[in-house]
């Protein structure tokens, strides 16, 4: 990766730095052509569901602290793609 900065900048690093000195070069322009085939994407939202999982897939979720059921959303839906192809 061809970059004008010395190491990868974090987000709060970005986000102090003005405009005019963050590096778009390897950011193409968003021309008509990109734009003409563009599609509206909406969120995929969410869905209450009572689930039976078997106490230790749950526990070691769980034991991963917060956000263990958006983990084992993520897991099932890597899952569903899979099943599309």
């Amino acid at each position: 990766m061809a970059t004008k900065y010395k190491k990868e900048l974090s987000a709060e690093e970005l986000a102090a730095m003005p405009d005019e000195d963050i590096d778009f070069s390897d950011i193409p322009e968003l021309d008509d052509a990109f734009w003409e085939k563009a599609e509206l994407a909406g969120p995929d939202r969410t869905q209450p569901v009572t689930i039976r999982v078997k106490k230790s897939v749950l526990d070691a979720y769980k034991a991963l602290g917060k956000g263990y059921q958006t983990r084992m959303n993520a897991v099932l839906e890597s899952y569903a793609k899979t099943l599309k192809r």
